[in-house]
This record gives structure tokens, C-alpha cells and sequence, in this order.
């Protein structure tokens, strides 16, 4: 085990919580200064290529840009898939969940019309930066909205909707029909919903509820970060919680950070319900086995038309 791991072992932190909601912001409080490596058999994993069911559906800062690239794991190629169903379906897209403009900017690169939305406005600060940067070109074709998913009306009418890199799972169970009936009554004839989720079979919750895993964070900029994830599942409330130990260490300073995340976890025929009462068909379905009790998948869902 990296020593760069001692400082944060996730059992020596706060009690695993299901929460009333959803959602909460990143939070950061004061670590303690020192702690035990766990004992033998404690049930880390060190991980290095895939991450299984770790992306966070948390709004983020600057500082966390690299954590959350990599957390992504599964769903990193699937800028590709969807620009390639844009080419056919055309646009506007509707990116929902939007972020920092993982896929919007490029997107709008790709000479498609982006309207970006999402929750937290920093992230969407960062979009429109990044957009300017590259240049009006980009710019012009992108609009950005902040508003909670749960929350959410449109006015226009779209080819192609977004919810990527497993945001449907930030949407609490009770709200989710509503968003897919909006999303719905808003695609334009030929028009298609793609969205992605991690898909965690029941006997291995039932099994293992709680998994902790260790990995390096790929970085560019001179800091070394290790992180301890921990998930909390709860089958009780098909919820999940994932909290990040994170201990980042440049040339003159070491910074100990903890974030976390709050999901649900998604059941896909559940979902595939939800999808037809909101008037979309199933057209196509993609899954990736990440390991024995994770999957990633991703639905190519059209109008019923």
C-alpha cells in the first residue's frame, strides 16, 4: 500500500448515511493529522485502469477537474458514441448535467447548437471560459442554463438529449418520470435520448454493500494525488453514497481533502418502465462489463412516434 495512502482511511471518518436527499454540494472538512494504515484483509482494492461506479453526480471545483476525469472510468469513450448518433439525428442537443462542457464544447467544435444545463454555476462558468478560449466560432453555438434536473422546463426543441456520465442516477426516483416526459415532449421528429448509468447487480449489494478502493489519480500539472473511495450502499432506499479521501501532494505542500456524493441506484427495468410511460422506446442497448458485479450501459432511446 503507497504510504501516500496513510492519511486517509475512509473507516476512521464518518458512518456510512442514506440520505432523505439526494443531493449535496462537495464538502470539505478538516482531516485529522494522523492515522493507522487498515489491517490485513481490510478489503481495499487497488485499482489503476477501470473504476467501477465511482463518477461523482456532485458539483466540483477547479481543483477537483482531474478526480473527476477519472472517475468517469467507464463512461470516458462516450463522447464518441454520442457524436456519432448527433451526426444522424442532427441537431440542436440538449446536454443535461452538463458540467464543465465535457461534451458540450466539443460538441459545438463539431458544428452542432449546445444548450448546456446544469446545477452548479462555477461549472457552467468554466464551460463558457473554455468555449471563449477556443473561439466564437464555438462560442456562439453554445447557451447555457443552471437549474436542478428536477426542476427542469424547456422551451425549444431538440434532435438529440444527453444524460451523460451516469447523471440519470443524480435524479431521485420519484422525480425521474416527470424529467423523461420533458425531455420527451421536447424531441423533434427522429429526435433521441441517449443516457449512460452504472448498472450494480442486486446479489453483489446484498453481498458487499460496502467496497473500498484505492487508486492514483492521472495528473499533468506537478501533484501527486492518491484517493480512498468508499461506497455506502443501501438497499433499503436504492441509494448510494461515495466519499473521496483524497491526499494531493505537490513540491511544497501536502492537502488532505474529503468529498462525497450521493446517488441512487439505478434499476434498468425500472428505468425501461419509465422510459415507455414517457412515450421512448428502447432502440439501442450497449453493455460493458467492468467487473463481476458492475456494469456500464448505455440507451439509445427514440419517440414513439
Amino acid at each position: 500500500m503507497p504510504a501516500a495512502l496513510a492519511p486517509v482511511l475512509p473507516s476512521r471518518y464518518e458512518r456510512p448515511h442514506s440520505p432523505a436527499h439526494p443531493l449535496r454540494p462537495l464538502h470539505r472538512p478538516e482531516l485529522p493529522g494522523h492515522l493507522d494504515l487498515p489491517a490485513p484483509g481490510a478489503g481495499i482494492r487497488l485499482q489503476s485502469d477501470t473504476l467501477p461506479g465511482l463518477e461523482t453526480v456532485s458539483p466540483g471545483d477547479e481543483d477537483s477537474v482531474w478526480l473527476h476525469d477519472a472517475l468517469l472510468g467507464p463512461h470516458s469513450a462516450d463522447i464518441v458514441r454520442y457524436l456519432g448518433l448527433a451526426r444522424s439525428t442532427g441537431g440542436p442537443v440538449l446536454d443535461l448535467g452538463s458540467g464543465a462542457g465535457r461534451l458540450a464544447v466539443p460538441f459545438a467544435r463539431h458544428g452542432f447548437a449546445v444548450e448546456a444545463v446544469d446545477r452548479d454555476g462555477p461549472a457552467l462558468e468554466r464551460l463558457e471560459n473554455w468555449a471563449r478560449r477556443i473561439g466564437p466560432q464555438v462560442a456562439e453555438l453554445i447557451v447555457t442554463h443552471r437549474t436542478d434536473l428536477t426542476e427542469l422546463r424547456l422551451d425549444g426543441d431538440y434532435r438529440l438529449a444527453l444524460l451523460a456520465g451516469a447523471m440519470v442516477s443524480a435524479v431521485p426516483p420519484h422525480a425521474r418520470p416527470r424529467l423523461l416526459r420533458e425531455i420527451a415532449s421536447h424531441l423533434g421528429a427522429g429526435g433521441a435520448l441517449a443516457l449512460d448509468y452504472t448498472s450494480h447487480l442486486v446479489p453483489g449489494l446484498i453481498a458487499e454493500p460496502q467496497r473500498t478502493w484505492a487508486f492514483q489519480v492521472p495528473r499533468f500539472d506537478g501533484i501527486d494525488e492518491w484517493v480512498v473511495a468508499r461506497q455506502d450502499f443501501d438497499l433499503r432506499t436504492m441509494s448510494e453514497r461515495i466519499t473521496y479521501y483524497a491526499t494531493r501532494t505537490g513540491k511544497l505542500s501536502t492537502e488532505r481533502i474529503v468529498l462525497s456524493t450521493d446517488k441512487w441506484i439505478v434499476d434498468g427495468e425500472h428505468l425501461a418502465a419509465e422510459l415507455h410511460a414517457a412515450g421512448l422506446h428502447i432502440e439501442g442497448r450497449r453493455r460493458h462489463r467492468i467487473d463481476e458485479r458492475t456494469e456500464s450501459v448505455l440507451l439509445v432511446c427514440r419517440t414513439d412516434d
